[in-house]
C-alpha cells in the first residue's frame, strides 16, 4: 500500500506570486483565519491545497455576483 503524499506548502511570497497580490495581502488572509498556516519558525508555510481552495472560492463567488445571483 502506498503511503499518501505528503502535502505541499509555499511560503508567503510564493503564495503572493500564485495569487498576483501583495505579502501583506497574503499574511491579512492568514491572520484574519481565511488562509490556513502552520507557523515555522518566524516564518509561515501554507499549504497549496488551501491556496487553489482559497481561489476556487473566490472564483466561483465572483461568477455567482457577475451573473446577478
Amino acid at each position: 500500500m502506498e503511503k499518501p503524499a505528503a502535502p505541499q506548502f509555499l511560503t508567503v511570497s510564493e503564495v503572493a506570486e500564485v495569487m498576483r497580490v501583495s505579502k501583506m495581502t497574503v499574511y491579512r488572509l492568514i491572520h484574519a483565519g481565511e488562509l490556513p498556516a502552520i507557523r515555522v519558525g518566524k516564518s509561515f508555510r501554507v499549504p497549496s491545497a488551501a491556496v487553489q481552495q482559497l481561489l476556487d472560492i473566490s472564483w466561483q463567488g465572483s461568477e455567482d455576483t457577475a451573473l446577478g445571483g
